[in-house]
């Protein structure tokens, strides 16, 4: 019997967790379908960006899984710190995301975040401050420095899912405003 390597290990994770994400976590968490229909439009159902982001999980399990490398029977301590960075990466930027756009309505004196939060440039500045940090804290660990090449390349990708989920609808709050 052959072992498990890492990658294959980490691609059947990836197909377990997008699975489960798509047909357990979205069905039992959303009210709403991935689009709706509402007085004569579409209007983004409250499903349709957890299932796209359990989609993508998914495609990049089965790509690991084709991926035709000979690896490490196991995952090795880089594999482990590598991804242990990436999740910290994540959190680090879900807190700014989540703290910076009621912070700056403090600091600057503004009415109550929770009225502001569907208004320019309110709506934006977790989204924007959160994003950047996440892109542009994953490529300078991954290259080992700093660089602006890796800023501009995060407000770029920022920018360009700002235009693409946020633009196009009226009733669309971007992450975390939501919540807020």
């Amino acid at each position: 019997m052959r072992k498990l390597s890492a990658t294959v290990a980490l691609g059947l994770g990836c197909i377990a967790f997008g699975l489960l994400i798509a047909l357990i976590w979205v069905p039992f968490d959303t009210d709403t379908g991935l689009v709706e229909r509402s007085r004569g439009r579409y209007i983004v159902g409250d499903s349709l960006a957890p299932t796209l982001a359990a989609v993508f999980i998914l495609l990049s399990g089965l790509m690991l899984l084709v991926e035709r490398r000979d690896g490490d029977a196991r995952p090795s301590r880089n594999n482990l710190i590598f991804i242990g960075v990436m999740i910290a990466c994540g959190v680090l930027s879900i807190l700014v995301m989540r703290y910076s756009g009621p912070l700056v309505a403090l600091l600057s004196g503004a009415d109550e975040y929770r009225l502001l939060r569907d208004t320019a440039p309110w709506k934006y500045i977790g989204f924007v401050l959160g994003g950047v940090t996440m892109i542009c804290g994953m490529i300078a660990f991954v290259e080992g420095r700093f660089s602006l090449r890796a800023f501009w390349i995060a407000l770029a990708a920022v920018a360009g899912i700002i235009l693409l989920y946020d633009v196009p609808f009226d009733d669309v709050l971007l992450p975390p405003n939501g919540d807020v």
